[in-house]
């Protein structure tokens, strides 16, 4: 849009013309009579090489930030050959013979490969649905908080668990869950259990309290990009909608969440690249022999085979297949999000459900 409208009122409305709010007051104010009371802003164009000029420290920290990215990332990406060679522990690759595809299909003859698919998908499931949302909540709620003090306090301790060791928080988890643990003291003496349960060892808790530690231990530091997004906002969207009536839950749902929508479509957009890459340090820790079936995903089977000599091609398949499906995701993910999820779509949604409220004079 090159143009944007906007009425001359006391809150002169000054973000882009994407923003769903200013483009429904001026319809409103359009179809009301009132089309002189709007202004056209030019909307500022500038060239890359102005950019360059003007902003030479920002490009030199991208570049420094892309030469490592290709020197780390990219370049050890050749090592992925392996995973179509015949090669062993002291065998140079000038001598391995090319299999092709033979390795991976070594890897679906392996028992456990249904298992490992059906682990991995689960527990990154309920990572990137439940784990995702959260964060989003949490930073909205941390966003309403009025006291400035009370509210650095709650984004301390949220923060905090996030630098916790793995090993601290199964210590945690098993002083806290296990038979002889807090929990079962409590609900002995409630009288709500016989019996002590040691809910570690239960595989009908286990996914459960393993998203819930995840959840726990990550919540505050997914949140920081969350509540910069927020903090974002122009302020005079806000005043804008008070004066058309919106209250607290109307101004959430009408101005903050549209606006910090491009930022939890490209989180949600790297989060499905690693669907394959469901950790293996907190399974491992928190898991027992009698959930080994429900914790036993890609990693722990791959860094489990990995020592032994003649399944080492596993690991390099692995790598292989994790780099090559989550492109694959992501760029799916980024094609839905642009042609289905639009901005322009979410817009129009938004207008409508506005105007909904309009009419029956009902101010969210």
């Amino acid at each position: 849009m090159g143009e944007v409208g906007f009425p001359a009122s006391p809150f002169r409305l000054t973000a882009n013309g994407r923003n769903w709010l200013m483009a429904l007051r001026k319809k409103h104010a359009v179809q009301g009579g009132d089309a002189g009371r709007y202004v056209k802003v030019e909307k500022k164009k500038g060239t890359l090489l102005k950019s360059f000029r003007t902003q030479k420290q920002i490009w030199f920290l991208c570049l420094l930030a892309l030469v490592w990215v290709v020197i780390f990332c990219y370049i050890p990406m050749a090592g992925n050959i392996v995973a179509f060679l015949d090669w062993y522990p002291g065998m140079s690759l000038s001598q391995s013979k090319f299999v092709g595809l033979e390795n991976f299909k070594r890897f679906f003859q392996l028992p456990e490969w249904k298992m490992v698919i059906r682990n991995t998908l689960v527990i990154s499931g309920l990572s990137l649905t439940i784990g995702f949302v959260s964060p989003i909540i949490f930073a909205l709620l941390l966003n309403e908080i009025k006291n400035k003090m009370f509210k650095k306090v709650v984004q301390t301790i949220s923060y905090m668990p996030y630098f916790v060791s793995w090993v601290v928080v199964a210590s945690i988890m098993m002083s806290l869950l296990g038979s002889e643990g807090l929990i079962n003291e409590v609900l002995l003496k409630l009288g709500v259990i016989d019996k002590s349960v040691n809910f570690l060892s239960n595989p009908d808790y286990f996914w459960g309290l393993l998203t819930t530690a995840n959840i726990w231990k990550g919540l505050g530091w997914s949140a920081i990009i969350y509540i910069s997004a927020i903090a974002g906002v122009d302020q005079e969207l806000y005043q804008a909608g008070a004066v058309d009536g919106l209250g607290r839950f109307g101004k959430v749902w009408h101005i903050t969440i549209p606006s910090i929508m491009p930022t939890v479509v490209v989180l949600f957009i790297l989060g499905i690249g690693n669907i394959l890459n469901a950790g293996f340090e907190q399974q491992l820790l928190i898991g027992t022999p009698s959930t080994r079936k429900l914790y036993e995903d890609y990693d722990n089977l791959c860094i489990s085979l990995r020592y032994s000599a003649w399944k080492l091609y596993i690991w390099y398949c692995s790598r292989f297949d994790e780099s090559v499906f989550g492109f694959f995701l992501v760029w799916l993910t980024n094609f839905i999000s642009g042609k289905v999820l639009g901005y322009e779509n979410f817009l129009k949604k938004g207008v409508k459900a506005y105007e909904a409220c309009k009419k029956k004079e009902l101010y969210c």
